[in-house]
């Protein structure tokens, strides 16, 4: 929840950089492409500045409220699964049986596919009420969450609350499995790495920092793409035009045509907008995340094994 907190302005930003149409300006070149198309933020320094000019600080948390329900949530979806998907690998490997095994180094791929997957579909609704209350600007479609939630319900049925939910889904499939798979091959590494005496013993909880860091960089800039694609979708509706900027594209729901139509109009790098504090976030967020889950399991599997004695 704090680490949430504290990256919401990343966050913020991150959505509004990825929902505002037109090609991004290469600073490597001295001529720069006119789209036509009426951009509000020039990166992220001036998005930053710009939304605490307009809305003020409190700007910068926008959604905030909805985004800790949805990270709460999913992460305890997340790692309840990931974890009894552990147990039921654990389970078919003694099995003596070897026909049914399954190679060690894709268990963790597969049980970070399957958890982010289920966590996805489970939160989605909190997810996509995080983006629309981030991309309100100081104009207000949404007063509250309740609000919010009766507003999609009557004016877009329940369907509403899921759009874009496909593309989540093949976005979170391989995104799990490379967070967990990264992190997972990290630990194994310093393991190595102790052994050969080239890292420190004892520093479990420094290794589940750089781990958590590492592998969640890695994973957002992967499937960095299909993660903005999902944004655009999850603000299709009858309030399209009335966020931050008026001129948000109408897109398919087909996840490869919604991709064309990013391509044809922003071009190849148009799918990145917004990677940078994506990036920025991405990084402590999950550092923390993997700390705390790291630091969790190993004091609860103290408490149990001094009660089994």
């Amino acid at each position: 929840m704090v680490s949430r907190f504290v990256a919401s302005p990343l966050d913020v930003v991150k959505i509004r950089l990825q929902l505002q149409p037109g090609r991004p300006i290469n600073p490597l070149s001295s001529r720069h492409h006119n789209s036509g198309t009426l951009k509000k933020y020039n990166g992220m320094s001036h998005a930053i500045k710009l939304i605490i000019r307009e809305e003020g600080i409190r700007g910068l948390w926008n959604g905030n409220l909805s985004a800790e329900y949805l990270y709460l949530s999913y992460g305890a979806v997340q790692f309840l699964t990931y974890h009894q998907m552990q147990n039921l690998f654990k389970r078919i490997d003694s099995n003596q049986n070897e026909k049914f095994g399954i190679n060690k180094t894709l268990q963790p791929f597969l049980s970070g596919a399957i958890s982010g997957s289920t966590a996805t579909i489970v939160t989605y609704p909190f997810d996509l009420l995080r983006t629309r209350f981030a991309a309100q600007g100081e104009k207000r479609i949404y007063i509250g969450l309740r609000n919010a939630v009766q507003q999609i319900y009557v004016q877009e049925g329940y369907r509403g609350f899921y759009r874009g939910v496909t593309a989540s889904v093949v976005q979170i499939i391989p995104y799990m499995g490379l967070v967990f798979g990264s992190y997972e091959f990290l630990k194994k590494l310093f393991r190595k790495l102790e052994d050969k005496h080239i890292w420190f013993h004892n520093l479990r909880a420094t290794e589940d920092l750089l781990s958590g860091a590492i592998a969640g960089i890695v994973s957002k800039a992967g499937v960095f793409p299909l993660d903005l694609v999902r944004k655009r979708l999850q603000v299709q509706g009858p309030n399209r035009k009335d966020y931050f900027i008026s001129n948000v594209p109408l897109y398919s729901s087909s996840i490869f045509i919604c991709i064309k139509q990013i391509l044809r109009s922003d071009g190849i790098f148009g799918l990145y907008k917004g990677l940078m504090p994506a990036l920025i976030k991405s990084a402590p967020v999950s550092a923390v995340t993997f700390f705390v889950y790291g630091y969790t399991k190993r004091l609860l599997e103290k408490l149990h094994s001094s009660r089994d004695k």
